[in-house]
């Protein structure tokens, strides 16, 4: 094999090498990508029914049930509103009508089974997602609030 043939045998199984030490962290960055929905999105059909991801929203007054560590609630954007159940210790800043984000997968019947539930840390902090699904759940709302249906006075 001539010297040229050897340089460029070493450059190819150098770049073949990284090409798959690149396709290897894709794959993986891939796999553990979590992404974050709102109720409104969930029940829009947006969010990936076999995939792990988080939902946020507030937690609807008067749902939570309790039966020893197995807890079920509704997180609610204001718009919509998704049964959650979730089994183990749930945060010490978990209430009804605080901000909640809870990761997990949604079953064939539209339940939301958490894995983890995190609460909100401060009065004044929300994740931005789920900021800004509440704002655009709150505008819908106010869109519909508003509309005038002909025939009808108010």
């Amino acid at each position: 094999m001539k010297p040229r043939h050897k340089r460029l045998a070493i450059i190819g199984g150098i770049v073949g090498a990284v090409a798959v030490a690149v396709g290897l962290v894709l794959n993986a960055f891939q796999s553990n990508l979590v992404f974050f929905y709102s109720p409104s999105q969930i029940v829009a059909k947006e969010a990936p029914a076999s995939r792990t991801f988080r939902l946020g929203g507030l937690v609807k007054e008067g749902s939570v049930k309790r039966n020893g560590t197995d807890v079920s609630f509704a997180v609610t954007d204001t718009a919509q509103t998704i049964a959650v159940q979730y089994s183990g210790i749930l945060p010490d800043l978990f209430k009804e009508g605080k901000g909640v984000v809870a990761q997990g997968q949604l079953r064939n019947d539209g339940v939301f089974v958490a894995r983890e539930v995190l609460a909100k840390h401060d009065e004044n902090y929300m994740p931005p997602e789920a900021a800004e699904a509440l704002q655009k759940a709150q505008k819908t709302n106010d869109k519909i609030a508003t509309t005038v249906v002909p025939g009808v006075k108010r």
